[in-house]
């Protein structure tokens, strides 16, 4: 556990030294939030049908933008084969860069979700059930993000090949995350879509670390 608490505290450090990477993909997440109502126009029955939807690719789309960075850094300077050759388990130092990654990019997403969806006029109910889908749903990006970034990782092209390789496996994630609010803003209860969402975590969370150290261990003896 030390080990564990360790990496995620280096990784905030190096990040917070590197603000413009945390920075870019809150900027990005809120420039995509911002521009659909201009173009969209000012109708709120439209803005209120489009805004899960609108809100939870551009949430998709921020964290996407830092995962090929998760453990390039680390696999460059050879700071990934001293973990892999290390006593503790790679499996869950890989954990804990996949929540550092998080943390980073996942969880400002979720607070900075209810101020942005008020632009499209959604009910308080349906605000928080976007920050709780979010809440559920970021972890999985993050975690799916990190199997696809070790094995796209040292390869040629990486992060085109990165962004084929995982898209359709969020398409879930999405589906459920948006569906949630959806329902909400419906009258016809969210409990199913986030349940969904939990499971779908708690899947990820199993296998994602064990999936991802796997694919490191082939990159760095290739």
């Amino acid at each position: 556990m030390s080990a564990f608490l360790a990496i995620v505290k280096r990784d905030l450090t190096l990040a917070l030294r590197r603000k413009n990477e945390v920075i870019t993909s809150v900027f990005f997440f809120v420039v995509v939030a911002a521009l659909f109502p201009l173009g969209i126009g000012p109708e709120m029955n439209t803005l209120r049908l489009v805004a899960p939807g609108i809100l939870w690719v551009g949430a998709l789309l921020a964290s996407m933008l830092s995962l090929s960075r998760m453990f390039a850094t680390d696999y460059a300077d050879g700071t990934l084969e001293q973990m892999a050759l290390s006593p503790n388990s790679l499996s869950l130092m890989v954990a804990a860069k996949i929540l550092a990654h998080w943390l980073l990019s996942g969880l400002p997403l979720v607070l900075l979700a209810p101020i942005l969806g008020l632009q499209f006029d959604l009910s308080t109910n349906a605000l928080w059930v976007l920050t709780l889908s979010l809440l559920l749903g970021t972890p999985v990006l993050s975690l799916i993000g990190a199997v696809g970034a070790a094995l796209t990782l040292g390869v040629r092209g990486g992060d085109v090949l990165l962004s084929l390789l995982v898209l359709p496996l969020y398409v879930p994630a999405l589906v459920f995350g948006a569906g949630a609010v959806q329902a909400e803003i419906s009258g016809l209860g969210a409990s199913a879509h986030l349940s969904v969402l939990a499971a779908l975590v708690l899947v990820a969370a199993v296998f994602s670390p064990w999936a991802s150290a796997a694919s490191l261990r082939i990159a760095l003896e290739s």
